[in-house]
């Protein structure tokens, strides 16, 4: 099982700088690269602070040029809101100038609140509906020539400019989660993302069973890669271990806030849940955290990632964003670097 980075820049306060949370960002980068991690993700979202990341693929061309190794994915692009000429073209010069180490991810989206304000009336069914339809035409637009008249968009015979490095295109991942997601990911050759979110061990294994369902109902496509996404924390004891949780249940409160759309936003950052609130929620708990989550020390964490890689998971992806300090970050990644990977080589 391989492992790699999700990470984002995380404002999380009127007081914390961009550009110091970009530096922030880029030594972790820096650190997954130089440590043997295969790849490094990160999203889109926009106008919120919580998660800032307008153009992935910009971040990406940027850290190809500071890195060696590793693939840099889009964890993930969200496909309503690109067109898919555009996306077909930046996605080929980006590939070009990463010198072939793009991967791909789409998604339809998440968050209402981007919904609302980048394209007003667009709902979860429609989101899904566009993702559908831009993968099978980005793929034409590379292979050249190809027209599209779809349900979203319409245009005549167009060749993508620039074609990628990589033949016949990068390798694409889907966000899956409900089974239709993952069955239309593998009938169309693309690989799979996922996550459990903070659900139980139950869900790891669910997500799975959906992949390999869905792999069973198009058995003359090959066998594409799943990776799962999840938060940890390599902790040095208990104690750290114990705040970590804490810390992830705060990240979660507010990761559903945000996904509510229903606290007033001031200058991208989104009206503080008070302590009451946190400590009410009933789905998010330190408990549930720590049981849930990759947290523990070095051991614990690999008794986790044993569990998941024998489910056949073909990559862990250790999701960093967490409203924790940079110094928290990363202390726990290296540890996850010396302390836990080298139990997988």
């Amino acid at each position: 099982m391989k492992f790699s980075l999700f990470v984002h820049m995380e404002r999380v306060s009127p007081n914390d700088p961009e550009p110091q949370l970009y530096e922030e960002m880029l030594e972790l980068c820096r650190m997954a690269d130089e440590g043997g991690m295969s790849a490094i993700w990160t999203g889109e979202h926009h106008g919120m602070s919580f998660t800032i990341a307008p153009n992935p693929l910009l971040n990406l061309v940027d850290l190809a040029r500071r890195t060696k190794n590793v693939r840099l994915g889009t964890g993930t692009v969200i496909a309503p809101f690109w067109h898919p000429i555009k996306l077909a073209g930046e996605a080929a010069m980006a590939d070009i100038i990463m010198d072939g180490r793009l991967e791909l991810g789409i998604a339809r989206g998440a968050y209402r609140f981007e919904y609302e304000r980048v394209m007003p009336g667009l709902d979860a069914w429609n989101a899904g509906g566009r993702m559908r339809e831009l993968i099978p035409a980005i793929k034409g637009l590379w292979a050249g020539d190809y027209a599209h008249e779809g349900q979203y968009w319409q245009f005549p015979a167009t060749t993508s400019a620039p074609l990628p490095l990589q033949q016949p295109h990068p390798p694409i991942w889907v966000a899956a989660r409900d089974p239709n997601s993952h069955e239309f990911a593998v009938a169309n050759g693309c690989n799979v993302q996922c996550t459990p979110l903070h659900q139980p061990f139950a869900e790891i294994e669910s997500l799975m069973q959906r992949f390999n369902d869905a792999c069973a109902k198009s058995p003359e496509v090959p066998r594409p890669k799943i990776m799962i996404l999840q938060h940890g924390y390599v902790a040095k004891d208990k104690a750290d271990a114990d705040l970590a949780a804490e810390e992830l249940n705060r990240f979660y409160n507010y990761f559903g806030a945000w996904f509510l759309n229903k606290r007033p936003i001031t200058k991208g950052l989104i009206e503080p849940l008070t302590e009451e609130e946190i400590a009410a929620h009933p789905f998010y708990s330190p408990q549930v955290m720590r049981e849930n989550l990759l947290i523990g020390d070095a051991a614990e964490v690999i008794g986790k990632l044993r569990r998941i890689e024998a489910l056949g998971y073909d990559e862990f992806s250790l999701w960093i964003d967490s409203g924790q300090t940079f110094e928290r970050k990363r202390d726990s990644l290296k540890r996850f670097i010396e302390d836990v990977m080298p139990a997988f080589a």
